[in-house]
């Protein structure tokens, strides 16, 4: 069945408002930790689209990055965000969180290597690296549950 004839999916906050509450207290949770650890409002807009351009998010995509560029963020570094790695426009500290997300989102690829936790441990503390995997778990979760309903941005 091709996406044009799929059945319509199900509104899980229609159909299960209490998950889709506690969903979003989780991530009012993960914000509150980011913000705690004073990690940089931007750089988890950066994690946030880049875990869902691995997820293949429309609707994710089209939110954060609509909120990075209110935040000041580059047309540029958007459109190079998934080869960050080639392009000289991310700072050490973005990189290394660039890579912690990739690694959590991707868990059943590497399980997250040692190197990619050292790199970020390098540059960030403790807290900041509780608030990134929180960060990089919660928008994983949110493309999960965007993708599967097909959640689809608006015109």
């Amino acid at each position: 069945m091709s996406e044009s004839t799929s059945p319509s999916r199900v509104v899980l906050k229609k159909v299960t408002p209490d998950v889709s509450a506690a969903m979003g207290s989780l991530h009012a949770a993960a914000v509150s930790a980011a913000q705690g650890a004073q990690l940089e409002p931007e750089l988890l807009e950066l994690v946030r689209i880049r875990a869902s351009q691995i997820n293949g998010c429309a609707f994710c995509l089209d939110m954060h990055t609509a909120d990075a560029r209110e935040r000041g963020e580059t047309e540029r570094r958007l459109y190079t965000l998934n080869a960050w790695r080639e392009t000289p426009f991310f700072t050490e500290r973005e990189r290394a969180a660039l890579a912690l997300t990739e690694a959590v989102t991707l868990v059943h690829d590497s399980r997250v290597p040692d190197a990619v936790y050292a790199e970020a441990a390098a540059v960030f503390d403790e807290n900041q690296i509780a608030a990134l995997i929180w960060a990089a778990t919660v928008i994983n979760a949110y493309n999960r549950i965007a993708v599967a309903t097909r959640m689809a941005p608006k015109n």
